[in-house]
């Protein structure tokens, strides 16, 4: 019998930004996303959690849907 994956939704974020001169708590928040460098891309669930971890950083990253 086959069974069929849902598709989650995601997003893309992309840092566009330098984390230097940044909060300790916002680093923290780019990295838990994989960001670590500038021009780091990263694909997230697009759920609660990660809406809440954009919005802390939103003026470091660019969002796309994926």
């Amino acid at each position: 019998m086959a069974t069929k994956k849902a598709k989650v939704a995601t997003v893309q974020v992309k840092l566009v930004k330098s984390l230097i001169g940044s909060k300790k708590d916002q680093i923290a928040t780019a990295e838990a996303l994989g960001l670590h460098k500038i021009g780091d891309v990263t694909v997230q669930p697009d759920n609660a959690a990660t809406k809440g971890k954009i919005t802390k950083i939103i003026h470091l990253v660019e969002v796309t849907n994926a």
